[in-house]
């Protein structure tokens, strides 16, 4: 359950390093290269989603096989970075994803949301990151 648990974190946070090049490329592609990025975006974002679901089920199953309590400070954290990432996820890419086919859109701008989305989506699954691995005690 354990290595199901690190190998989905992985997952999880992975494909976000790997898209940092991708949309640097996506300043000054055009046409069907840009589709093409846009497309690997959203199967990274699609890839890390499912990763995600088998992060939380097998966080909640070592939670209830391990030795520790729901109202465990580290444990609280994360659920509460966690639910707020899951809301920022919903709106950080997608919308911004569907505009780039858009004529009125202009591409400088939308890779610069992203790029700033990718980086907070990044620092927040670096905090949950934090709370699992060094399991700080704040009360």
């Amino acid at each position: 359950m354990l290595y199901a648990h690190v190998l989905s974190a992985a997952l999880s946070i992975g494909p976000f390093f790997v898209l940092l090049p991708l949309v640097k490329r996506m300043e000054t592609a055009a046409g069907d290269v840009l589709d093409s990025q846009v497309t690997t975006f959203k199967s990274a974002a699609r890839l890390v989603k499912h990763a995600g679901h088998v992060l939380v089920a097998t966080g909640i199953l070592l939670i209830w096989q391990g030795p520790w309590e729901w109202g465990t400070s580290w444990i609280v954290c994360t659920l509460a970075v966690m639910v707020a990432s899951v809301f920022f996820l919903a709106r950080a890419f997608t919308p911004i994803l569907h505009q780039f086919g858009n004529e009125d859109a202009s591409q400088l701008l939308l890779v610069k949301k992203l790029k700033r989305s990718l980086w907070i989506y990044i620092l927040l699954l670096l905090l949950m990151l934090w709370f699992m691995v060094d399991k700080p005690m704040f009360w």
